[in-house]
Parts: C-alpha cells; sequence; structure tokens
C-alpha cells in the first residue's frame, strides 16, 4: 500500500505581491512545525512536456551575500544529486568545480561593491 507524504510551503505577500515570509514544513521529514525561510528554488521535471518548471522566491531579508551562499550549496548539492541519478562522476565533480570558482567571483564581486 501506497503513502502520500506532503512538504507544505506557504508564502505570505506584501501589499506589491512581493514575498514578506516564506514557511514551510515537512511533517513526514521530522519538520512538523513551521521554519521559516528568506529563499526557496523549487524544480519539478513534467516529463511529459520535456522541460523544467521553476519557482523561485525570496524575501526582501534575503542579503547578496546569503543569495551567494545559497547558490553555491544548491549547485554543490545539484552535483551530489547528478551523481547518485547518473553515476557521472567526471560532470558532477565539474559541476562542483563550477559552484567553488562561482562563489569565490561572487563574494569578490560583493566585496569590490562594498
Amino acid at each position: 500500500m501506497s503513502k502520500k507524504s506532503n512538504i507544505n510551503i506557504q508564502i505570505e505577500l506584501d501589499n506589491e505581491k512581493m514575498p514578506e515570509i516564506i514557511e514551510w514544513n515537512a511533517p513526514d521529514g521530522g519538520v512538523d512545525g513551521l521554519q521559516q525561510a528568506k529563499a526557496i528554488l523549487l524544480g519539478l521535471w513534467d516529463g511529459e512536456e520535456k522541460s523544467a518548471l521553476r519557482i523561485d522566491l525570496w524575501t526582501k531579508k534575503m542579503m547578496v551575500d546569503e543569495m551567494n551562499d545559497f547558490f553555491y550549496q544548491t549547485f554543490f548539492g545539484m552535483a551530489d544529486t547528478y551523481l547518485r541519478a547518473t553515476k557521472n562522476g567526471e560532470l558532477a565533480n565539474e559541476l562542483k568545480e563550477f559552484a567553488k570558482t562561482f562563489h569565490k567571483k561572487a563574494t569578490d564581486a560583493l566585496e569590490k561593491n562594498q
């Protein structure tokens, strides 16, 4: 018998319809109470259309240095996921190297503009 599991995401918008509060929980994953987040990147694969669907949201409280770290960690995590799904270590390592280069350039650019 199969079981359904929920991951819940709630977005509170300001008067300009911009995300003000992002909250989530995943009761079956051990996250019962609502947790706050400053950003979310959600990717879904439509197998029939063979296309990716995305929801990218962030609050005004998300600082540029946090966004740089968020993207770095996302790229790095994507490399691990890609490796588990495809067993292609060479490309997974290339993605990790890109993540490191991206983070260094993003950090350098931020420091230069401050």
